[in-house]
């Protein structure tokens, strides 16, 4: 192994007491650099030979104490560098890196701190919901920590299964909800073992098994997106927009809110509407048709190419943006409602019932599986399988008859 590790004062670096700081030299094929410990001391009473402080050193109130800090530092440090080399991944660092893999392993002990620094990367690559999301579970797992820090190695089985019985014992708190949190989780601890911060030996989802229940259907009748079509607002009704948010969702194979609202003028090219989806980042190009340049038409008229089509985001801001999106969301939902109560529709009408019922409308009309995922942008025909999964049964007994007559 051509790696090192001593202790050592740094005397290139004076303090103000006249005192310099002890490090850890990591030495690295035959490169070397330098890890803080925090500590300092004059040089008379540094021991170089022996690698730690004099007994006459009078700045602390132990040096037995803090040599055996000093000696406890070290010993983590060789312990990463000797799984690193076990794991035959330590002749392929950097001294750079191995020194980021040693740092990280102390500087994100705590599982809320190392989240909160992810949460802060996440808002530098404008990715403010995925952000949002991990500030907000990792308030719930603090409020349920009764506010204490939580170390990577308390979040074991125990843990989760502890929490797991919290969020079900509160009223109005959903299975399918803790599976979200869960999931979110479970993503920041697999960002930890991927840089280094906890080992995959102490992965606490080996055995704890993310549960949910099945959804109620959100695919409306046919009919119902026809009642939906045929209403005639004002255009100072906000009901109005509402509706065309929803028709426009169901004409575009089921857009996301969030990506309608980014929608610019500039994504409307040769009769195609061009855009790149938030979620996923996959690219979209779908043709308008008739219907739908009817609604487009009214919201690009005037409007210059980088102006965004419909009347959602008011800010400058990226950041901003997204919490207007997120309010207009709001809104629209319940826009929504009302707009069921006008139909007569008993199912509850929310953002996502567009996508759910143009999926399933399109196996209506014998669209293959592989087609509709295509169209709603899923990498998986299992995700798309959860969209289709509550067919109704006069479908169902379509389908039986068909077979019968083979």
């Amino acid at each position: 192994m051509q790696t090192s590790l001593n202790l050592s004062l740094d005397t290139r670096r004076i303090r103000k007491d006249s005192s310099f700081p002890i490090i850890i030299r990591l030495g690295h094929f035959q490169k070397t650099t330098s890890i803080a410990t925090g500590q300092s001391v004059q040089e008379m009473y540094w021991d170089d030979s022996k690698k730690l402080v004099r007994r006459s050193y009078k700045g602390v109130q132990s040096v037995q104490f803090l040599n055996n800090l000093l000696r406890s530092e070290l010993t983590k440090a060789q312990e990463i560098i000797n799984r690193l080399h076990y794991k035959g991944e330590l002749d392929f660092l950097s001294v750079t890196q191995l020194k980021d893999k040693i740092v990280s392993k102390s500087k994100y002990d705590s599982f809320f701190v190392y989240g909160l620094a992810k949460a802060k990367e996440l808002r530098e690559s404008k990715r403010f919901g995925t952000a949002r999301n991990y500030e907000g579970v990792l308030n719930i797992l603090k409020v349920f920590n009764k506010g204490k820090d939580l170390k990577f190695n308390e979040l074991n089985l125990n843990f989760l299964e502890r929490f797991d019985r919290f969020h079900l014992s509160k009223q109005g708190n959903t299975q399918n909800g803790l599976a979200s949190y869960m999931r979110t989780i479970k993503a920041i601890y697999n960002k930890g073992i991927k840089d280094g911060v906890i080992e995959r030996e102490n992965y606490p989802f080996h055995n704890y098994q993310i549960r949910t229940v099945p959804t109620e259907k959100r695919a409306i009748k046919v009919v119902y997106i026809k009642r939906i079509l045929e209403l005639d607002f004002e255009e100072d009704n906000s009901l109005f927009n509402y509706r065309n948010y929803f028709l426009l969702s169901y004409m575009t194979m089921g857009m996301s809110f969030i990506d309608m609202a980014f929608l610019q003028k500039g994504n409307i090219v040769d009769g195609r509407i061009k855009f790149q989806r938030k979620k996923t980042s996959k690219i979209y190009d779908i043709k308008v048709t008739e219907q739908m340049s009817a609604i487009l038409k009214y919201y690009i008229s005037d409007k210059k190419r980088d102006d965004f089509i419909l009347p959602i985001l008011k800010r400058e801001s990226l950041e901003l943006q997204y919490k207007d999106a997120q309010w207009g969301l709001k809104n629209y939902n319940k826009g929504l409602k009302k707009i069921a109560e006008l139909c007569d529709i008993e199912e509850r009408l929310t953002s996502y019932v567009s996508r759910h019922s143009f999926a399933t409308h399109a196996l209506f009309k014998n669209i293959p599986l592989s087609a509709i995922s295509a169209m709603l942008g899923h990498s998986k025909l299992s995700t798309t399988q959860i969209y289709l999964k509550s067919l109704p049964s006069n479908v169902l007994d379509t389908y039986q008859e068909e077979l019968s007559i083979l």
